[in-house]
């Protein structure tokens, strides 16, 4: 990337998402559909500023570029800019400013208003906008839209350099609209179709200009259309706005009617929820497999697998049919063999897969690609966590063979020197150096700051592979397959042993973040081991020291529990891994608390991310915000290219929430467990509604009543025992 003093930066870690302008607007809106998404300013618009993320994408490509619209040549002046309470529609109010008009008169500010309502359904974005003249005199003047499409790749946009490109297509103006095209290198031809709902008076191709005469109090109204084309893909067709949006919402509720409903009697913490679940559902895609939950927008809106099992592993208590997708997913797409470009081996689960011409390509190594050491055992800890909370039997046992491949690879190529720990060293040159969940290139080093020598066998990673043989054998004895139990179960006994062995330091009272190639222990402070008690590997002495080095001052910020203690050489509070704090790491974390005990520590990070949302546009939790300590005056600093919305950050107050009420599903035995519950102190009452357990249902009310919590059944249809312990 050149500078405007002509100076060329290069990044160490080829996949960083590079910076190039300070103009930033940390409110930017967001519509997402299926593999549509749009990522717009407050006033519904793209422009080249920021980090350049505006647009509207669909497989990977951005297929508007730059959209904009002015009255008289000026630009509106905005009123408000929000996203409607379920994330159909972006709702936004503008007014003029002061105008010149006809025969020299001018329209003083505030005299139209301008109601702009957009939304995304079936590869279509549509874009409504109405004026209304709030004056006492007709009003006569020019509405332009300014419409670009670059057709760049995701990684173009993320700043990656190409040799060569496709070749754009002149534009094509039409009686009602616009076609703008490209023809790829990988032979597809891209088109944004753009229609208008009335004709205009003129046209080039960046530029659509529409007469428009306002009498007293009327409206006109002007419906442009965005379709994206694809050439070898079923033609995407408009429909009427209300039609789309009747549609959208249709399938909206059919999705609600899943899940278990939660109210409080907290009206912030219900708005939060609220939030967090509309941008869930928001961020689920279908695929012939079932609901996928991909990963975040802008830069990761597609399928990962790390992401989509952890966020159905903590969504499963309201929405298992969301696991039901991804395992059906991630079953469909596992590696069946060794390719060392893809860092595939048999057996291996998904990392990520993409669209776009790059992937397609081969210019990027992501189209399919495997670079992820925990998704495999984590794949194993979810298939056994979807027994648990469903009992289906069948589903499970069309999933078995893909269970024991991914067993294998765990005991196999997952192992290469049969040390009993699973590592990681990349075989692609183009793909990740660091494969655990702290992806960036800088995230696993030594006390010292030096880089750890690969291959690297990470602290979380031992604990997801204690869970996942735990897993294995449970659902080999459930399902009656053949095999032997026990020997997993002796063997995740041996991975516990050698965990506590290898990764334990005394003088830290913590696991080391990591083992590098020569066994040597990464003698780091992090949030990783936190996972451990998720995991339940750690031992119970260990895991108190463990949560109380946590949320010390140097671990704790005050807004959630940093990545990085600030104790160690790597920490920046602004970095993506070393020293920021994660929701859903934190929400992994308060679960482990809760797993050993730690109500009180596992209610006061569940606290402190809620009291974070209280500051974030739409109370929308991001992907990640600085780690900086807490103080009295401000807020959380956020972090610049965060994704948001992001599933796995929207997943994060329900798995807390379950971990404070201490809840067990055991559909096959038909049982319900509520395991010393907990609520924090701004929570005094919470209902759950709609619990379903197999073919049972319940709702329950949890009243704190001082340190004790009080259970009532409100209501239970079909046999379940609700057990309290």
């Amino acid at each position: 990337m050149r500078t405007s003093v002509d100076e060329l930066i290069q990044i160490q870690d080829r996949w960083y998402i590079l910076a190039s302008s300070s103009r930033i607007d940390d409110r930017t809106r967001v519509l997402k559909h299926d593999d549509m998404f749009a990522v717009l300013d407050r006033y519904g618009e793209m422009a080249p500023q920021g980090f350049g993320e505006l647009g509207l994408y669909e497989d990977g490509t951005r297929f508007l570029s730059r959209l904009g619209i002015s009255l008289a040549r000026h630009r509106p002046l905005l009123l408000s800019s929000t996203l409607s309470r379920d994330n159909t529609r972006l709702l936004i109010d503008l007014t003029n400013p002061d105008l010149p008009a006809e025969g020299g008169a001018v329209v003083a500010r505030g005299t139209i208003h301008l109601c702009r309502e957009m939304l995304l359904w079936n590869g279509v974005g549509y874009d409504q906008l109405r004026l209304v003249n709030h004056g006492r005199a007709p009003v006569a003047l020019d509405l332009s839209i300014h419409l670009e499409a670059d057709f760049a790749d995701i990684f173009q946009v993320r700043g990656t350099h190409r040799e060569r490109t496709g070749r754009r297509l002149p534009p094509v103006c039409t009686a009602q609209g616009l076609d703008l095209g490209y023809e790829g290198l990988d032979g597809r031809r891209r088109l944004t179709r753009i229609g208008f709902s009335e004709p205009p008076k003129s046209q080039s191709g960046s530029e659509s200009v529409f007469s428009v005469r306002l009498e007293p109090h009327a409206p006109w109204v002007l419906l442009t259309t965005y379709a994206c084309e694809i050439s070898d893909r079923p033609r995407p067709t408009p429909v009427a706005q209300a039609d789309a949006l009747a549609r959208r919402r249709d399938e909206l509720a059919s999705t609600l009617t899943r899940d278990s409903t939660i109210a409080t009697s907290n009206a912030a913490f219900n708005d939060w929820l609220e939030r967090s679940l509309a941008d869930l559902h928001m961020m689920v895609t279908h695929t012939h497999q079932g609901p996928y939950p991909y990963a975040g927008v802008p830069w990761f809106s597609t399928p990962f697998g790390r992401d989509g099992i952890l966020t159905a592993l903590m969504t499963l208590w309201i929405d298992p049919e969301i696991a039901r997708g991804v395992l059906g997913f991630l079953a469909a797409h596992q590696a069946t063999e060794h390719d060392p470009a893809r860092d595939a081996q048999p057996g291996k689960i998904l990392h990520e897969a993409r669209g776009g011409e790059m992937a397609a390509l081969g210019e990027v190594p992501f189209g399919r690609y495997y670079g992820s050491v925990d998704a495999t055992p984590l794949f194993i800890v979810l298939a056994g966590a979807y027994l648990d909370r469903t009992g289906d039997v069948s589903f499970l046992r069309e999933l078995w063979p893909c269970v024991e491949r991914a067993v294998g690879w765990v005991l196999g190529d997952g192992d290469p020197d049969r040390d009993g720990f699973v590592e990681y060293a990349r075989r692609s040159p183009d793909g990740l150096i660091q494969q655990g969940w702290k992806d960036s290139f800088d995230s696993v080093f030594y006390a010292d700051g030096e880089l750890a020598e690969p291959p690297i066998a990470l602290c979380e990673v031992q604990g997801y592979v204690y869970a996942a043989l735990h897993a294995a054998a449970g659902m080999a004895e459930r399902l009656g397959m053949d095999g032997d139990p026990e020997r997993l179960r002796r063997r995740a006994e041996h991975v516990r042993r050698r965990f506590e062995e290898q990764f334990w330091c005394e003088d830290l009272s913590t696991y080391a973040l990591a083992l590098d190639g020569s066994k040597r222990p990464c003698r780091v402070r992090a949030s990783n081991a936190g996972h451990g008690l998720f995991s339940g590997i750690a031992s119970e002495s260990r895991a108190a020291l463990v949560m109380q080095g946590l949320l010390a001052e140097d671990s704790f910020s005050g807004w959630g529990v940093r990545t990085l203690s600030s104790r160690e050489a790597r920490y920046n509070p602004m970095s993506y891994h070393n020293g920021s704090v994660w929701p859903h790491d934190n929400a992994l974390i308060a679960a482990g608390f809760a797993r050993y005990g730690f109500h009180e520590a596992a209610a006061r990070v569940l606290a402190a991310l809620f009291e974070a949302s209280l500051h974030f546009d739409l109370r929308r939790t991001p992907e990640l915000y600085c780690g900086f300590a807490r103080t009295r005056d401000a807020g959380p600093t956020l972090y610049p290219v965060a994704c948001a919305p992001q599933s796995w950050a929207a997943a994060a107050p329900f798995l807390m929430l379950a971990s404070c009420l201490g809840l067990k599903i055991d559909a096959p035995r038909g049982r319900l467990s509520i395991v010393r519950p907990s609520l924090p102190e701004f929570l005094d009452e919470v209902h759950l509604k709609n619990l379903r357990v197999g073919d049972a249902c319940v709702s329950l009310r949890l009243d704190r009543n001082g340190s004790r919590v009080d259970v009532s059944v409100l209501e239970r249809r079909g046999a379940l025992d609700v057990v309290l312990r």
